[in-house]
């Protein structure tokens, strides 16, 4: 069994003015396996994390209650529903009275409600119920105890949790583990044995009065009980132990770490804590296996991260939901399409965007592409607020630096320019697409050549069908959060060329990178361009011989140093100038 889907009505930032139980103000479907959330700082991630532990409670025994911030505004009622599907003959026998079959779908449900209801500011009374009633039903124990699920908090002290001292997580950890609790024939565990042989050798040792006035019982043992009978009464006596023959105070005295490992840091603490807290995992029986873990990348490196992510992503009899805020972690993530257990769910402007087939415009041959290319580097359009997708370097080189010269700081707007190396923009454009409303609110601008030869016979017409050509592959209309800027003309490179801002500084920079090429030096007599200019580097275009990269670097320092005025009319980089506007409208 796993959980398919959470349903939130005014609960923190998901809510409205009505409360229909028809229509819930946010339905997040989960896959069985692998489920990440990602979004931007207050995106609404912890809200969804929150709201499964609200009705779940975790292996932590941690109390748990709804707060006055859990409500939506100064709305009085908050419901939470989860749905958990898949559920077998063998597991639905814990949870008898509040299973149900769903029409269609081989395996029972079972769903669990949290309604509360709050009146002149005090928060009532209420409880999780399980069924398809309208009321529902309580949970007993079993129930309760079957359902608990793990979780991981954000910013883990991994020290303090697994250093042995009274009620340590450690111990908590350890003490529901079936190997741990006593036997049912009433024999004494084993490790209590174990604590009590080591007891009476250390209290033996401790005791020892040979050797007068030189004895272990003397100097130590002798010594505190003098005092001690001064400060209590004559019968008191000490007693050296390891642990009282507990189970629960044997486990607080134990501690955890990595053998031949020495002043461990937090990234190595923080994945053995989280091994150790992943034990509740393997626990045997047909409770729910789901584990909840907020920023995975807390104190880890990003190779570490790409390692701990990867083995998580085995677990293939575990659902986990976690929240990331690294492109290393969702780089290695697939985004979801029709019968894969790993999703991407993106958190953004009070909604949650799943991106699995079905919800977005993604076909089959995108996420195939995408799962093989969108790397950490791409993925970082995940966590932008606006998108410009390139076709190559000299774009992504360049777009930057002449939005700097617009008094547009891209870093500023939390805007990311992605380059996809190739024409392949509509596998990641369409991420941002949705089959259905609500529509992000995700700016992307899909920057791409026109690709049309000045030489080519019939040009205009030409041009006019490949603009046609782009505009049916894309899918006009476009939402109102994409919008394509095409090139003029063929290419970046002949754009600049033909620009009355940039000219001069793009032909210094091919001059300056193909200082070799005699069509690229100035006329000794005149000091100006040679007209072989246009003609060799429209050549060197077609052959694909001209260094790109270079020449974009070199005219980005020259147009930082540079008054340039992009304010003016210039029709061959005005595509850029309308992305970089776009982004940050």
């Amino acid at each position: 069994m796993y959980i398919s889907e959470l349903k939130l009505w005014n609960f923190r930032k998901y809510g409205g003015d009505d409360f229909d139980l028809t229509k819930p103000h946010i339905i997040v479907p989960f896959k069985k396996g692998m489920n990440v959330l990602i979004g931007e700082n207050d995106s609404g991630k912890t809200a969804i994390i929150d709201a499964i532990k609200y009705v779940l409670k975790t292996n932590a025994y941690e109390t748990i209650r709804i707060q006055q911030d859990d409500f939506y505004n100064d709305k009085e009622h908050l419901r939470i529903e989860l749905l958990i599907d898949d559920v077998t003959d063998s597991e639905a026998s814990n949870f008898t009275e509040i299973i149900s079959p769903r029409k269609g779908v081989a395996l029972a449900s079972l769903k669990l409600v949290l309604d509360v209801v709050r009146k002149d500011g005090h928060i009532q009374a209420y409880e999780v119920k399980g069924g398809n009633d309208a009321d529902g039903h309580s949970l007993t124990p079993l129930m309760k105890d079957n359902l608990r699920i793990t979780y991981l908090k954000p910013l883990r002290d991994a020290e303090n949790e697994l250093t042995a001292k009274k009620n340590s997580r450690l111990s908590q950890i350890l003490q529901s583990h079936e190997l741990l609790k006593q036997n049912s024939n009433g024999e004494k565990h084993d490790l209590i044995k174990i604590i009590e042989e080591a007891n009476a050798e250390v209290e033996a040792w401790f005791e020892d009065d040979t050797g007068g006035d030189a004895s272990h019982k003397k100097l130590i043992k002798g010594v505190i009980d003098k005092f001690l009978k001064m400060f209590i009464s004559d019968d008191a006596e000490s007693q050296f132990l390891l642990a009282n023959p507990t189970m629960k105070s044997i486990l607080e005295r134990l501690a955890i770490s990595v053998i031949d490992s020495k002043n461990l840091g937090l990234g190595t603490l923080n994945r053995l804590f989280m091994a150790t807290e992943l034990l509740h995992l393997k626990k045997k029986g047909d409770n729910l296996k789901v584990c909840l873990i907020e920023e995975l990348e807390a104190h880890i490196h990003p190779q570490a991260q790409m390692k701990v992510i990867s083995a998580l992503l085995q677990e293939d009899r575990v659902q986990f939901i976690l929240t990331t805020h690294s492109p290393n972690i969702t780089s290695k993530v697939k985004l979801g399409k029709d019968n894969d257990v790993n999703s991407i769910l993106m958190c953004n402007s009070n909604n949650v965007f799943p991106m699995g087939l079905g919800y977005t415009k993604l076909e089959k041959k995108d996420y195939k592409y995408l799962d093989t290319f969108l790397d950490v580097t791409k993925s970082n359009l995940f966590f932008a607020k606006g998108v410009i997708l390139v076709e190559g370097w000299a774009e992504e080189i360049l777009i930057p630096v002449i939005a700097e010269k617009m008094g547009i700081d891209l870093t500023q707007h939390e805007v990311s320019v992605v380059n996809v190396g190739s024409t392949a923009y509509l596998h990641f454009a369409r991420i941002f697409m949705r089959k259905v409303a609500p529509e992000m609110e995700v700016k992307c601008a899909i920057v791409t050549d026109l690709d049309v030869r000045q030489d080519t016979a019939n040009k205009t017409q030409v041009e006019k069908d490949k603009r046609d050509s782009i505009d049916r592959k894309i899918g006009k209309p476009l939402p109102a959060n994409i919008t394509l800027c095409l090139a003029k003309e063929w290419t970046l490179e002949w754009c600049l060329f033909k620009s009355p801002v940039l000219s001069e500084l793009f032909k210094d920079s091919v001059a300056e990178v193909h200082s070799k090429t005699t069509e690229f030096k100035k006329d000794a007599a005149t000091h100006r361009y040679k007209d072989s200019f246009d003609t060799k580097l429209s050549e060197k275009l077609k052959n694909r011989s001209l260094d790109k990269t270079a020449i974009a670097l070199a005219l980005s320092e020259k147009i930082e140093e540079s008054t340039l005025d992009f304010n003016q009319q210039d029709e061959y980089i005005k595509y850029l100038l309308n992305a970089i506007r776009f982004v940050v409208s």
